[in-house]
Order: C-alpha cells, then structure tokens, then sequence
C-alpha cells in the first residue's frame, strides 16, 4: 500500500481555511460527526497527470469500444478483472499478466481490465479502496482517491485501457480522465443522478439490469441518458456548478442475471434487443453486453465459467446480439474475508469470488476463438 508520504495533494491551506470559515448552525450538520476537506479534482490530475501515452490508450479504445458496440468492429469486448480493487501490488502484476494476454489475442477481443474502487452494500461492509484503502476503518478518503489514480496509471502504462463502476457523482471529476468504459450497477440504474451523470461522461456507459431483473429500467436509463440534462456538480476547481450536458448516445444494456436467475441465455438476450429498440430511440448501439458473474452465476466461480464456456459456444455458432462479455478474475481464485493487506493472501477477492489467473487465460483464449469462428460462419 503507499507510503506516508503518498496520501494525495497536499491540504493544509484547505484545512485553515475551512476551519476559518466553517459556520454550523443548530439545525445543520446533526448527525455529522466530522468534515474532513479534501483537495479539488485539478490538484491530484497535476499530481498524478494522464502523460501522452496513456492519453492515446484512452482515446483509442473509447473508440474502439464504441466500434465494437455499434457493429463496425467485429471483435469481442472483453471487460476482466479483479471484483474490486483492495492491494495496488496485487492489480499491477494481474495487469502486467493482462496486458500481454491482451496483445496476442487483440486481433479478436479487445480487453479492458476491470479496476473498481467502489462498492455498493447491500446493508454494510466494507465500500472499496477509495472509501476505506487501509481496510482498517480509518477511511482516509484523501490517500483512497490518490492510490485509486495511481492505479489506473500503472494500468494504463501497460497498454491496457481501464473499465470501472461510478457509483458516488463526485468520484468522475477525479478519475474520469484515466477510464474508457463506465457501469451504472443493479442498484444505481434507476437513480435519476447516475442517468444524469452517464449523460455527461466521455466514454461508453453499461446499464446493468435491475437486481430484480427488470431490463426495461435499465433500457429506460439509456433512452434518458442519450438526452441533455442540466444538473448540480463541481468542476476540476471544486466549485460546485450547473452542469449542462449533451447526452451519452453509447449507453447500452448489461445482463447480469437477478435475484431470481440468470439471464445470459438466448431468449433473454433477443427479448432484450427487442425491447431495446423502442419508438422514438435511435441509438447506434447494436448489441449488449452479458455479466458473466453476479446473478447470472449465483457467485459461483465454477458456474461463471461454465457461462463463458457456453456464450463462447454460441458466438462460435453465430449468434448476434451479444458484443461484450464481463468476468471477474484475479490471481488466485476464490474469495476472503476483509482485513489488513499484510494478513490477506496476495491476489485473492475480498468481495465477490473471483476465476484464477489460468483458468481465465484459458477461457479468454476461448473466447477469441468463438470469434474467430463465428467470422467463418459470418462468411458462409
């Protein structure tokens, strides 16, 4: 984990002068037991700068992504990685591992690496590196956003382009520059700020379905998302703004299963498509993407591949639809429970379980070849 010394921009002057100017009347701040400052989103962009090459990962595979979901590039998005990010070692070595499996199979799949700092609960727990990066309670939010960036920087100067889920409004003005492919999850896709939000992001933006299933909300949100909106926020300064947007047209559907089932199969995913394209929508979007793990896997390891397995099957026979896949793997295997970096194994989820290392080499050399067949079904 980092340093003493790397906990982000420095604050002091921030710190006087909020403490100089903070007023609390009686009927403000009730249940607040403490207000920490943290510096704007420009003072850790100039600590920790998006350097040209990195830059040209960026715009490159936003591009190619919003390629591959409008049915001009016939690869397959792959979008891999980690649950959730806890141990900065840990991410670069599975990045470095990534990004050479990455090169060799570009000619089929486009891998994005999977670098999520946030955790929505469903009642508590513990809510990602930038919220808690010490996992010991003392969450210091300031060294949480700093290692999150510089994450995505060491992800970045290997080649490999970065995925994550936006879940607090806030967090985008400081990463956002460093991401080429966003998620709205199950639980934020009906949220009317996160559809604000996805209408004024830069890069493509996944709905996931609803965790009762519902794809309709999720389509809703794309349909409202591709609109302007005008909406309360901060700029790089930390100056809280009107933000007035231009509408996302790269917002799309994720399947990932529910409470009650999956639904990566086939009938679900043309009913999706079908209800997709509603009256009035016109989207160059072509196909969705289908979440490997969560519902559709019950959080089983050995069923998230089985999944893989059989969407590799049905791309190699030719099915449309389906232009995207997502799978959560990490070094080793499995899962733990939270705790301490120095007492947890290197390499293993401490949220949702993860595929190991090998077995996702292996289904990611199966799914370029699912597309390198269904090319040959493509030509028959």
């Amino acid at each position: 984990m980092a340093g003493p010394g790397m906990r982000g921009p420095d604050s002091s002057e921030d710190d006087r002068l909020f403490k100089a100017s903070a007023v609390f009347p009686e009927t403000v701040d009730v249940n607040i037991r403490q207000l920490d400052p943290i510096p704007a989103p420009r003072a850790f962009l100039k600590e920790l700068p998006l350097h040209d090459t990195m830059r040209d990962v960026v715009l490159q595979s936003r591009q190619a992504i919003r390629d591959i979901l409008g049915g001009g590039d016939d690869r397959l998005l792959v979008i891999v990685g980690p649950c959730s990010i806890h141990d900065p070692r840990a991410a670069k070595e599975y990045a470095d591992r990534l990004a050479r499996v990455s090169r060799a199979l570009s000619d089929r799949l486009l891998i994005v690496m999977r670098v999520y700092f946030e955790k929505p609960r469903t009642t508590v727990g513990w809510k990602g590196l930038i919220n808690d990066p010490d996992l010991d309670g003392h969450f210091d939010i300031r060294k949480g956003m700093w290692l999150a960036r510089k994450v995505l920087c060491d992800v970045l100067s290997t080649g490999l382009p970065t995925a994550t889920e936006w879940l607090d409004p806030v967090t985008p003005q400081y990463l956002c520059d460093l991401i080429s492919w966003g998620a709205i999850g199950a639980r934020n896709t009906e949220s009317q700020v996160h559809r604000e939000l996805a209408s004024g992001l830069s890069m493509p933006i996944g709905f996931k379905n609803a965790t009762d299933g519902s794809v309709s909300v999720a389509a809703d949100s794309c349909y409202a998302a591709s609109f302007e909106h005008h909406f309360l926020s901060i700029n790089l300064d930390g100056r809280v703004i009107s933000a007035q947007t231009a509408g996302n047209p790269y917002c799309h559907l994720v399947l990932r299963g529910s409470n009650h089932g999956p639904n990566y199969d086939a009938d679900s995913v043309r009913d999706a498509m079908r209800g997709w394209h509603r009256d009035g929508f016109h989207t160059p979007v072509t196909g969705l993407i289908v979440d490997a793990a969560h519902g559709n896997s019950g959080k089983d390891v050995e069923q998230e591949t089985r999944v893989v397995e059989e969407l590799a099957s049905r791309l190699a026979a030719g099915e449309r639809g389906i232009v995207g896949v997502m799978m959560e793997s990490f070094l080793v295997g499995g899962r733990q429970d939270p705790a301490p970096v120095d007492r947890l194994v290197y390499g293993q989820s401490i949220t949702d379980p993860c595929i190991a290392w090998e077995q996702t080499e292996t289904l990611l050399g199966m799914l370029a070849d699912a597309v390198a067949r269904r090319r040959g079904v493509a030509l028959s």
